[in-house]
């Protein structure tokens, strides 16, 4: 595996951290080029058509964040980009288009349904963080999927802007898109790993009413009211001040032991008194509200990182791509790149970091699981190795 990774500033246009010399004047053509990055970069088709003449024959992957990770740096409104040339796997994409939530469940199976299945081994999704309902995306993914393929990736972001979310395959990333891609082949060894670090506080409470990703009522209360009240001050600031107070949901499986997921706020509706989360909100379930702890919120990406090493019996990875929540980054502040550090500490200073903080992370809940959650307030890595 051969990879190039620049990163694009207003301030200081393009700064290389790892090069190929152009893949030795494009005798090797990069299978993926991923680049995560600020809306307004995304949409300049200047950057879009400079990082195009770096790679003219490369499929270009591309999403809109809450922040850029690049090695162990975090920063907004610029462009990372990983270009990743692979010794021995082939790649296949797919892309969909969706207007509203209730279309979330059948774009997954039409995506999933894209894409060959012989010899498949992984799947990584990007889509819109506003639309999607991410958790029928991943049952309807999950459904059309051999059992044994895992799938990860992340809900597109808009800094604490809750406006627009941007994806794209070969073009200028727009709104309303999902990208998938498919990794094939014996030789491409895929780990992963997830984990949250926020505590629980406060009274259990079932959700009463509810409709797909929209929670309407506590208890028989108003859920937005309610929820006003634990955020007191903070209230005002809705609902990008929802990511620091986010809800854990003890969700009852049909086989083994009940998940526990966290949902974080993409919108509240003042005239409905509810508020839409980034994943089903299903009624009957108990749910309690959390706060941040900074320090077990480090350790969370430290064990992520652990978890992801553990599922590729812990030898040597060559690439990880990394995909954190917002709400952490809202908490850490100026401290954020320690848990991105957290991470290179695990994974050693060789392979290369690459990622975006989300609106939502797709990752199984362990690392000898292949079926994934949709999460929130998490961070999630997936790690990469050729043999």
């Amino acid at each position: 595996m051969k990879i190039e990774q620049k990163k694009w500033s207003a301030g200081n246009g393009w700064k290389t951290f790892s090069s190929q010399e152009r893949f030795v004047n494009f005798t090797e053509v990069p299978e993926l080029v991923l680049v995560f990055g600020g809306n307004e970069a995304l949409k300049d088709r200047k950057l879009f058509d400079e990082i195009r003449s770096w790679y003219p024959k490369s499929h270009i992957v591309s999403a809109s964040t809450a922040g850029e990770i690049i090695q162990t740096e975090v920063s907004d409104d610029t462009l990372v980009v990983c270009a990743i040339k692979f010794e021995k796997t082939t790649l296949q994409f797919a892309e969909s288009n969706i207007t509203s939530a209730d279309q979330s469940e059948e774009v997954g199976k039409k995506l999933a349904k894209s894409l060959p299945k012989e010899s498949l081994v992984h799947v990584m999704i990007f889509s819109d963080g506003l639309l999607v309902n991410g958790t029928p995306l991943v049952k309807g993914l999950l459904s059309e999927l051999p059992k044994d393929v895992s799938v990860t990736g992340g809900l597109a972001g808009d800094g604490a802007r809750f406006k627009e979310t941007l994806v794209g395959l070969d073009a200028p990333a727009e709104t309303k898109k999902l990208v998938c891609i498919g990794f094939y082949g014996p030789s491409i060894k895929i780990g992963y790993g997830s984990l949250g670090g926020w505590d629980s506080f406060g009274i259990s409470r079932t959700i009463t009413k509810a409709k797909g990703n929209i929670l309407y009522e506590l208890d028989g209360e108003p859920a937005l009211a309610l929820y006003k009240e634990y955020l007191g001050e903070l209230a005002k600031d809705l609902p990008a001040s929802g990511l620091l107070f986010p809800l854990n949901l003890n969700i009852k499986t049909d086989a083994g032991p009940d998940v526990e997921v966290v949902r974080t706020i993409l919108a509240v509706d003042e005239k409905e008194q509810s508020m839409t989360f980034a994943g089903d909100m299903p009624e009957g379930v108990v749910v309690r509200f959390m706060k941040a702890n900074f320090d077990r919120i480090i350790d969370g990406a430290s064990g992520a990182a652990n978890m992801s090493l553990e599922s590729l019996g812990e030898r040597k990875i060559e690439l990880a791509i990394l995909v954190s929540c917002i709400g952490r980054k809202l908490v850490l502040k100026d401290r954020v790149e320690e848990e991105i550090e957290a991470v290179r500490e695990k994974v050693g200073e060789q392979p290369a970091l690459i990622g975006f903080y989300s609106y939502g992370e797709i990752c199984p809940t362990a690392p000898t699981e292949r079926q994934c959650q949709l999460h929130n307030q998490t961070m999630t890595i997936t790690t990469f190795r050729e043999e």
